[in-house]
């Protein structure tokens, strides 16, 4: 079965860095458009980033453009996300997911304050 665990995330102060990371399994990895999403509180799902399957190509969220970097490991089945300059409004729960596919990771919580 297709399994998407998340983690990395933490507490951090403002101007600091996090670096997720997102092991999958049950699908072919190396095949599938991967994403980055994150929910705070009171707030939709939004999309963060995206990375085509050879990892050649991405695409941000316009306020996380040059602070973020998504990418793979398709030999480790693994999906990142580099977080530098965080910001308090990037404090969210941050799941990983493939976008052809309705599973969801548990996420992993991303707060970002003094």
């Amino acid at each position: 079965q297709v399994q998407l665990v998340e983690s990395g995330g933490g507490l951090v102060q403002p101007g600091g860095s996090l670096r997720l990371s997102c092991a999958a399994s049950g699908f072919t990895f190396s095949a599938r458009t991967m994403a980055w999403y994150r929910q705070a509180p009171g707030k939709e799902r939004e999309l963060v980033a995206t990375i085509v399957s050879s990892g050649y190509s991405t695409d941000y969220l316009d306020s996380v453009k040059g602070r973020f970097t998504i990418s793979r490991d398709n030999r480790k089945n693994t999906l990142y996300l580099q977080m530098n300059s965080l910001k308090p409004e990037d404090t969210a729960v941050y799941y990983c997911k493939a976008v052809s596919l309705l599973y969801w990771g548990q996420g992993t919580q991303v707060t970002v304050s003094s």
